[in-house]
């Protein structure tokens, strides 16, 4: 394959991957994407929950204030009796917190508030909730806050766009004045340990535990692990004295569970409809176990996508076969296995967006490598026929000089010459081996040329000497058929590159419009320099071309309808050199063209105005070069 193609395989190569790169990461962006991470969340959410919980004991217990309990007291009106006599019950048996998410801010019957006040000032570890109305905190009562260890609020995150709830704010801030979230005052006073923000590091620590917190994220956000359902008991109101066992030393969160009472009614990882004293809960089980996540970061998600791509891109591009498909295997196992083990050590990667470039980078690489190994075998397969008709070609233009040495050597051989006879026949052989060599030569040199094996001479010389060489070359031709050939204009410019091949190129156009061009016509040459380029242009009188024909007049061994209608033999490999020397001189090929009427062929390089005139006498000695037909 040469140079040329190579690279243009692999700038197109690197253009897919990128491609892929980005539609892939993209996709993870989308709402689609975060969705498909979500539900990848809470699978993991509840796969490694479902581990846990095979050996797990809670240390916190739900006491609901539930649609029996409201029943059975005379509803929501009398929601501060029934918080008093739950909260005696409760102190019968011991419980090391007691966290209540009921809003007792507002007063109520006088008799009803002095009851709860005496049942709260009973109550030990006692964390009462508080909220964040616009910017002030609206706290409990007076005289129910002095029997308090602390106010937590009970704020909850905004929920995600599938309207699950899978984390809370642990800090709410109203100016100068903070609130922890309920369930982490309740995990302080349940461990007797204070809540301590780490100067080092953007985490918090309570006794022996660190709850980290994602850099740059505000309201130090908790992702919840959701214990599977009924992990954490649910005890009605009316039942606490028959759950002695599981409500002593726990962690007690007191709260409205009733479909038509509870304000803050949520979705889990689950699926399940759950009030927000369960997702409190929730909440102090992932500090109690420890089971905490953080979010990965854009940043390396970004570098995962990357690595994925240029993975799926290397094992395409080096390994080889079928083997380059069980590879991609491994890499695509490695993006589905990289997120679940990293929620495993506590880090969420999104799902989505790796896992799809891996997908789509590796599809993508799979799919340039296969049409780019159909590319090389058509290449392969045309260079093989290239070549062969290359060979008929060299085969059948070499037959005149060999013809013209063989007869001259059966001649001097078979009969006794005069001696000016035998010198002119001498002559004649090694002007034809001379001749035959150069052609030989030629051909070499321009396969070698396209296929980037040679590098072009780099001399100057003048256009002018190399088109009247090939002008005085190429009258005799033209005389057969009474073809006049005129020089418009004096040809003044100085060229860079190889000036042999230059006149190959040049006298290929020249012999080619004399071969099509009827009897007694004429054809014109010009050369005009305009904004440092040279256009040295040959126009004839012959058979032209259609717009359809002009598409393919530079592909090797293509000939017209019209040319092969001529008669005149050829094998369409002349102008594909032409175009061959002229780009690699950093010029191009124009040609106009009409059926009937002629054709026009314009070489067009850079060039430089002399800085003496080209000699009209004497020009530059050239080789013979031979017509390369169209």
């Amino acid at each position: 394959m040469s140079p040329r193609i190579l690279r243009q395989n692999t700038v197109l190569y690197i253009a897919v991957l990128a491609g892929c790169f980005v539609a892939g990461f993209g996709l993870g962006l989308t709402p689609v994407g975060m969705r498909f991470d979500y539900v990848f969340y809470d699978f993991l959410t509840k796969y490694s929950a479902a581990i846990d919980a095979v050996s797990l004991k809670s240390d916190a217990v739900v006491v609901a204030i539930d649609e029996q309990t409201l029943r059975a007291k005379g509803g929501m009106r009398n929601i501060r009796p029934i918080l008093s006599e739950a909260l005696d019950e409760l102190a019968k048996i011991g419980p090391k917190v007691v966290a209540i998410d009921v809003v007792l801010a507002d007063p109520g019957e006088e008799d009803d508030d002095a009851k709860l006040a005496a049942s709260l000032a009973r109550t030990k570890g006692l964390i009462l909730d508080c909220e964040l109305i616009g910017n002030k905190w609206e706290d409990p009562l007076p005289e129910f806050k002095a029997s308090a260890v602390a106010l937590g609020h009970v704020h909850l995150a905004e929920q995600s766009p599938d309207g699950v709830s899978r984390q809370i704010p642990l800090e709410k801030k109203s100016g100068g004045d903070r609130r922890w979230a309920l369930s982490l005052d309740a995990f302080s006073a349940f461990t007797g340990q204070p809540i301590i923000e780490s100067s080092s590091s953007p985490s918090l620590q309570i006794g022996k535990t660190t709850i980290p917190e994602p850099v740059g994220a505000e309201g130090r956000p908790l992702m919840i692990r959701y214990l599977p359902p009924r992990t954490i008991p649910n005890i009605s109101a009316l039942d606490i004295q028959k759950n002695r066992g599981y409500i002593r030393d726990s962690a007690v969160f007191l709260g409205i569970t009733a479909l038509s009472a509870a304000r803050d009614r949520l979705t889990n990882s689950y699926g399940n409809s759950v009030p927000g004293v369960e997702v409190h809960a929730q909440a102090f089980e992932t500090m109690a176990l420890g089971h905490f996540l953080i979010p990965s970061g854009g940043a390396a998600v970004l570098g995962l996508c990357i690595v994925f791509a240029i993975a799926a891109g290397l094992i395409f591009l080096y390994v080889p076969g079928w083997w380059a498909y069980a590879v991609d295997l491994l890499l695509l196992g490695a993006a589905f296995w990289i997120p679940f083990q990293s929620f495993h050590r506590g880090v969420v990667f999104p799902f989505f967006g790796p896992v799809v470039v891996a997908w789509i980078a590796s599809a993508g690489a799979a799919t340039s490598k296969y049409f780019f190994v159909r590319r090389q075998l058509r290449t392969s397969e045309s260079e093989k026929s290239r070549y062969q008709q290359a060979i008929h070609w060299v085969a059948h233009e070499m037959r005149t000089p060999l013809t013209a040495i063989q007869g001259s050597s059966e001649i001097m051989t078979r009969y006794k010459l005069p001696e000016e006879k035998g010198k002119q026949l001498s002559e004649m052989i090694n002007s034809e081996s001379k001749r035959l060599a150069r052609m030989i030569q030629t051909f070499l040199d321009v396969e070698r040329l396209a296929d980037g094996q040679m590098d072009l001479k780099k001399e100057s010389f003048a256009a002018g000497d190399v088109v009247e060489s090939c002008l005085k070359r190429v009258r005799p031709i033209a005389e057969r058929k009474n073809i006049q050939i005129y020089l418009d204009t004096p040809v003044e410019a100085m060229l860079s590159g190889d000036r042999e091949l230059m006149e190959y190129a040049f006298y290929n156009l020249l012999t080619n419009a004399v071969k099509y061009s009827p009897a007694e016509t004429e054809i014109h040459v010009s050369g005009t320099i305009s904004g440092g380029e040279l256009r040295l242009s040959v126009r004839d009188q012959g058979i032209g071309m259609d717009a359809h024909e002009l598409k393919s007049i530079f592909k090797k061994f293509y000939r017209t309808k019209r040319a092969e209608a001529s008669g005149e033999v050829g094998t369409g490999i002349g102008l594909s050199i032409v175009e061959q020397i002229v780009t690699h001189h950093n010029g191009r090929m124009e040609v106009e063209s009409e059926p009937g009427k002629g054709s026009c062929f314009t070489i067009i390089v850079t060039a430089s105005n002399p800085k003496v005139p080209p000699a009209a006498e004497s020009p530059a000695k050239s080789p013979n070069a031979e017509t390369f037909n169209r």
